[in-house]
């Protein structure tokens, strides 16, 4: 088991490491790490984030892409001011310009030798993360997601793993067996699997309370997969505990705006998917569940010192690390 923290290439993340390799070294020394799960949300600086510490790749990823994707330009003139928006959001104005867009990311994660590919699997309108009445169900998702990766899978070496990430909202939320099932049987490019998110999970449940609650509810979802809990060959690790927000937002939507801006839909979103440190040992059950290939702790972060807390916590919970080290 390769044991990794999520990391971007974004400048916020470089600034965050002080722009300099020796300390990411150091850092991954310190707290006994394989290295990185990263996002290319720029061009590759190779000195800086090294091949030998990029072990995943978590592809770029659209809340809301459907809507494009189907070509249904009244939706889409809803959600962006003009046509140049929706250039700007998807790369251009066709399909082949936003798949274009996963093909160079990908090209990106195969120079840099990676041994996975993370894939969300999810759509929402931005007015739907706060009425929570989605126009589109998660068959619907799941079947635009077979056709968006089987047009990348030409891409995709064959010895690189596919994982395809759940979440909370339509889409991939492993609630269904039958649909993950499809969605696993039906792409083309045939090394695939599950990069298990526990705190998307958990999402899904708004009666949770405390962590044993939630890690018993990861297990029996998993259960319920039957043999296809097998594709989980990752997770990203981290708790979301958030259905006291969750219950507040959905009996809240008859104070709705016609239009929200980007900070708060992040305010949002990150009030319901927190990305917190397990505190106690419960996390354990599911890494023996498992007995995945990566795990990812996965957290936001505000500054370093909040992140090394964050890990620090997570693995002395694990019982990785004691001490602080």
């Amino acid at each position: 088991m390769l044991q990794l923290v999520n990391l971007s290439n974004y400048h916020t993340d470089n600034a965050l490491i002080g722009n300099s390799p020796e300390y990411l070294q150091a850092f991954l020394t310190q707290y006994k790490l394989d290295g990185l799960e990263m996002m290319f949300c720029a061009p590759w600086d190779t000195e800086l984030h090294q091949r030998k510490w990029l072990q995943g790749c978590h592809l770029r990823f659209w809340p809301w892409w459907l809507d494009f994707w189907r070509g249904d330009q009244q939706a889409l003139r809803r959600e962006f001011a003009s046509e140049e928006e929706i250039a700007a959001c998807y790369g251009g104005t066709t399909r082949e310009a936003w798949l274009d867009i996963y093909r160079d990311n990908i090209r990106t994660a195969t120079a840099a030798g990676v041994k996975y590919l993370v894939f969300h699997v999810s759509n929402a309108r931005v007015a739907e993360l706060f009425s929570w009445q989605f126009h589109a169900a998660c068959r619907e998702v799941i079947e635009a997601t077979i056709e968006v990766v089987n047009a990348l899978a030409p891409d995709i070496p064959a010895d690189t793993a596919l994982l395809f990430e759940n979440l909370w909202w339509p889409g991939l939320t492993l609630r269904d067996k039958e649909l993950t099932a499809m969605l696993l049987d039906s792409v083309t490019h045939r090394n695939v699997g599950i990069m298990l998110d526990t705190g998307h999970l958990m999402n899904t449940n708004p009666d949770l309370r405390t962590e044993a609650e939630g890690v018993e509810y990861v297990l029996t979802t998993l259960d319920n997969l039957g043999s296809y809990a097998r594709y989980i060959r990752g997770i990203h690790l981290h708790k979301s505990l958030t259905g006291k927000y969750i219950r507040y937002s959905q009996s809240n939507t008859g104070k709705l705006k016609a239009a929200y801006n980007m900070e708060e839909v992040m305010h949002h979103v990150l009030k319901i998917d927190e990305h917190r440190p397990f505190t106690t040992s419960a996390a354990k059950n599911i890494i023996n569940y498992v007995q995945p290939e990566f795990l990812v702790h996965e957290f936001m972060y505000r500054s370093l010192t909040d992140w090394e807390g964050k890990l620090s916590q997570q693995l002395q919970a694990l019982g990785l690390i004691h001490n602080g080290i």
